[in-house]
């Protein structure tokens, strides 16, 4: 790449603020906390933006902040993001002992990227030679887990939607953003290296219940309702329809029992059940979830059992912008060469898919990690590369799309077709949210008189 004085001042910057990142990335993950309860991340980040002379907004989504630099120039607003939340996975060696929480999808490391990026660029002194401007949000709950309480958290009023970018975009957080972009972390070997153009599955989530009657499990089972043969039967008709899934549409149902009874000696009365459905597209998530909801009911009603689904709108499918990836790609190169795949399909999901919908959105993933996500093994096997190279890079693709008139951020701007406005997507979140019951059916066995 030929030299450009600007880049070379932001990276520069980026590594003179090595210890201070690192120290970031080492705090929050130390203090892992779940979805909407991210106090401590959100005062510590808050903290060293407010520090560094930014201009702060706490606790946007119950937690969470938006900082913004006090220079703001005419132009694209570019909003650079990281997620504060961790996941729950008990057996990973860091685990909190009480919640199970760790941060082992690497949501500490997006922090540190982000805040890589905001110090990078003011120290540069870019914001005043940016023809645009940038924001920095730390975004709270993207793993969806903790329904209990969101639920709760929804019925005080607190929320509205229980992933953090959809009530953000909600609230109106993004109205103004015209490009968002952040990097996560990902396995990919020892060394900077990244992945491009990758797409996630969406995915609708549920919860569900089955209701039966309970009965001594060993003296009277006739006397009862098995609602946990109900959850059985359920999962069985879940798996006969997995033939009828379109290969295209990548569909993953993977329910597990949260609560199978609460007796040995009691027939269960009351079972429980989770479940995300994905899938690559809207419709093919839509068709799977309607086909589980009969499995469902279906096995409810073999039994006898009454069941109640409450399906919830999770994440939209993550699409790309070429465009944007390719920015990337020029400013990844000088820092791992070859090292870049382009293209590749993942069956998680994220919540910026759902943004990705709305306005151009840029999802890199980076090394410096090792062991798969969600896992014990994940873990942190350089931090400095980690969290220097994505966010030299990041500062790199924004100065590339708001600089000379930012000619290269209006012409992605301008060529994006959004699959969704607001109001679309906030209707499809809208529907998505329902209830189904199922009561006893009305034909059950009617007791016979003999004269």
């Amino acid at each position: 790449m030929p030299c450009d004085p600007l880049k070379d001042a932001v990276f520069q910057a980026i590594d003179a603020e090595q210890e201070t990142l690192v120290a970031l990335g080492e705090t929050l993950y130390a203090q892992p906390e779940l979805g909407y309860r991210e106090h401590t991340a959100t005062r510590e980040v808050a903290g060293l933006f407010k520090r560094r002379g930014f201009e702060v907004e706490e606790n946007i989504a119950v937690t969470g902040m938006l900082a913004k630099p006090k220079v703001s120039r005419p132009g694209p607003v570019v909003s650079v993001l990281g997620e504060l939340d961790a996941i729950v996975c008990a057996e990973h060696p860091h685990a909190d002992p009480v919640t199970g929480a760790v941060h082992a999808c690497g949501h500490h490391i997006q922090v540190a990227i982000m805040a890589g990026v905001a110090m990078g660029l003011k120290a540069a002194g870019a914001f005043d030679l940016l023809d645009g401007s940038v924001n920095f949000m730390a975004v709270p709950a993207e793993e969806f887990v903790e329904m209990a309480f969101r639920a709760r958290l929804k019925q005080e009023g607190n929320i509205t939607w229980y992933g953090g970018k959809q009530e953000l975009i909600h609230k109106g957080y993004f109205d103004t953003t015209d490009i968002a972009m952040m990097a996560h972390a990902l396995d990919l070997g020892p060394g900077p290296s990244a992945v491009i153009g990758a797409t996630g599955n969406g995915f609708i989530g549920k919860e569900i219940r089955f209701t039966g009657k309970e009965a001594h499990a060993g003296a009277a089972p006739h006397d009862g309702v098995n609602a946990l043969n109900a959850a059985m039967l359920a999962m069985m008709n879940i798996h006969a329809q997995r033939e009828t899934f379109r290969d295209e549409d990548h569909i993953r149902v993977h329910p597990i029992l949260t609560k199978g009874g609460d007796a040995v000696n009691v027939v269960p009365a009351d079972v429980c059940m989770e479940s995300f459905v994905r899938g690559r597209t809207i419709p093919g998530m839509q068709d799977a979830s309607r086909k589980v909801d009969r499995a469902i009911q279906a096995g409810a009603m073999a039994v006898g059992a009454a069941s109640t689904i409450h399906s919830m709108p999770g994440y939209l499918p993550l699409l790309t912008v070429p465009e944007l990836d390719a920015l990337f790609k020029e400013n990844a190169l000088p820092f791992c060469g070859s090292r870049i795949i382009d293209g590749a399909e993942f069956a998680g999901s994220f919540d910026m898919g759902d943004l990705s919908h709305l306005i151009p959105c840029l999802h890199p993933f980076t090394g410096g990690v090792s062991g798969n996500i969600h896992t014990r093994e994940f873990q942190v096997t350089d931090m400095a590369s980690a969290v220097l190279f994505p966010a030299k890079a990041l500062a790199g693709t924004i100065i590339d799309l708001l600089r000379d008139g930012a000619k290269k951020g209006k012409a992605i701007i301008d060529g994006f077709s959004p699959r969704l406005t607001k109001t679309q997507y906030l209707n499809y979140l809208n529907t998505t949210l329902e209830t189904r019951r199922m009561d006893e059916p009305a034909d059950k066995e009617k007791k016979e008189q003999f004269s």
